[in-house]
């Protein structure tokens, strides 16, 4: 089924009435506020700290850093951008991986001792380049993500997986090869990676950081964790074991740092596992199994958050206080994550009109701030809205159905869009991100990560034509 694309509703009207015309809830102010009265430039706090307005950077990874896990100037370009932005809540800058074996891909930055001053320095960067744009960085919060990426690791060569799960999947197994139980992690082994999500910690508090992400979703090991109902020992089975992982970790933290606060990016729901059918349009891949969906309902296709609201209960008892939302999986359910009209390489066509997938992730965080009002939501899934991002945004904080609005692909091609926005300047369509995932196929074929259609940076480069070269050979 054909849906039409945003950059065709001209108006905040046609916007308006396509919402209507096909029963899509989702709040949009027909006018956006500027200066210091917008809802957006608004402050809020958190662990006793006035972040200075409602936008929030998502992390973002750009397959650009060292073999030994150091950030290049690639990746420095991005984190500056990130400081440019205007945004006074940066969460996690990207996945940054505890430890060798947990990185995501080969140039995944990876938080050693040896790295340890050289990622210090990216917070450095974009805090000068902050200071360079805006009155003052006393009200900008910068946090690091910490990862394991679990199943979809891929630490030494790009296209050859090396999983290691806490369960077997049918489906994910087979997309990973794990063929038996070699990969899945023992409870001792576990306890170890514990150890190395504090010793991060530490190392990060060393760099200058306020908090860290202690990242739980997109399928990655903190996020499979959550939903091992039928893994034995300590580590699976009951909801209190499931969250031992979390707990063990944030109680380590709290013993071994000064003052370093902890976050979580949470898949607040998830789906099984999608493929493309016979016409390429997403439906669930055959094998999937329900009992291992986090926030899902038995049928593994719809929103169930009853064991959300229980974890985030755990999160504020430990400590918690920020959850930045997502949902689902990049790899296995894009639709639900991160809402596009053109899928990546390895994707499917979207199986609902993109905005569905928007206003699901809308309404959870707004059912959750609803029933944890004493928690701070940073809301993602709003780069498809594009040209209406800033009317649905400002309507969701200003209705309090979210604290911040979080950006990620939107930053590749738009990095002032906040800026802009609260300063009520022009707004830059050319700029706008039209979602045609080629951030996303880059890296999937082992191409730096990067907005090739639209950043004249690189626009220039020669991935450019790599990138294309790839794409046409795979429609030919």
């Amino acid at each position: 089924m054909a849906y039409p694309r945003i950059a065709s509703l001209k108006t905040h009207d046609d916007f308006l009435a396509h919402l209507r015309e096909n029963h899509i809830e989702m709040p949009s102010d027909a006018e956006v506020q500027s200066g210091d009265e917008s809802p957006l430039a608004q402050s809020f706090d958190v662990h006793n700290f006035r972040v200075g307005n409602r936008w929030s950077i998502l992390p973002m990874e750009g397959w650009d850093g060292t073999t030994d896990g150091a950030p290049t100037d690639l990746t420095r370009r991005r984190w500056r951008n990130f400081g440019l932005s205007g945004a006074k809540l940066i969460w996690g800058g990207e996945a940054v991986a505890v430890r060798h074996d947990g990185r995501a891909n080969p140039n995944q930055l990876l938080l050693t001792e040896k790295n340890l001053s050289a990622i210090a320095s990216l917070r450095e960067d974009l805090i000068d380049e902050h200071e360079s744009h805006f009155s003052t960085s006393d009200d900008l919060l910068i946090g690091l993500q910490l990862t394991h990426s679990g199943r979809f690791s891929r630490p030494n060569v790009k296209s050859i997986t090396e999983p290691r799960t806490v369960q077997r999947n049918e489906v994910l197994d087979r997309r990973v090869k794990i063929t038996d139980d070699s990969a899945i992690f023992t409870d001792d082994e576990l306890q170890t990676l514990i150890d190395d999500f504090i010793a991060a910690a530490v190392r990060a508090e060393k760099a200058g950081f306020q908090f860290v992400d202690v990242k739980h979703c997109h399928g990655y090991l903190g996020h499979e964790i959550l939903a091992g109902r039928e893994r034995p020992g300590k580590f699976g089975g009951s909801f209190e074991n499931r969250t031992r992982f979390l707990r063990d970790i944030v109680s380590g933290i709290d013993a071994a740092t000064n003052n370093m606060q902890v976050g979580v990016r949470l898949s607040l729901f998830d789906f099984l596992p999608y493929h493309p059918g016979p016409d390429r349009t997403g439906e669930p891949e055959p094998g999937g199994e329900p009992n291992k969906v986090f926030g899902g309902g038995d049928d593994g296709l719809t929103v169930e958050m009853s064991e959300t609201s229980k974890l985030i209960d755990v999160m504020h008892e430990i400590g918690i206080r920020m959850i930045c939302t997502t949902a689902g999986s990049p790899y296995t359910n894009p639709h639900i994550q991160r809402p596009a009209f053109f899928p990546p390489s390895d994707g499917y066509l979207p199986p609902e009109d993109p905005l569905v997938g928007v206003a699901r992730q809308i309404a959870a965080v707004a059912e959750m701030k609803q029933k944890h009002p004493e928690m701070v939501f940073i809301g993602s899934g709003y780069t498809y809205l594009q040209d209406y991002l800033p009317n649905v945004g400002q309507a969701v904080v200003k209705s309090g159905m979210a604290d911040s609005i979080g950006l990620g692909r939107m930053v590749l091609s738009y990095p002032d869009l906040p800026a802009d926005v609260t300063a009520g300047t022009v707004w830059q369509r050319k700029k706008v991100c039209r979602t045609f995932s080629d951030c996303t196929t880059a890296p999937r074929n082992g191409i730096i990560s990067g907005c090739y259609p639209l950043d004249p940076f690189y626009k220039k480069r020669d991935e450019r034509k790599q990138l294309n070269d790839l794409k046409k050979a795979m429609q030919a």
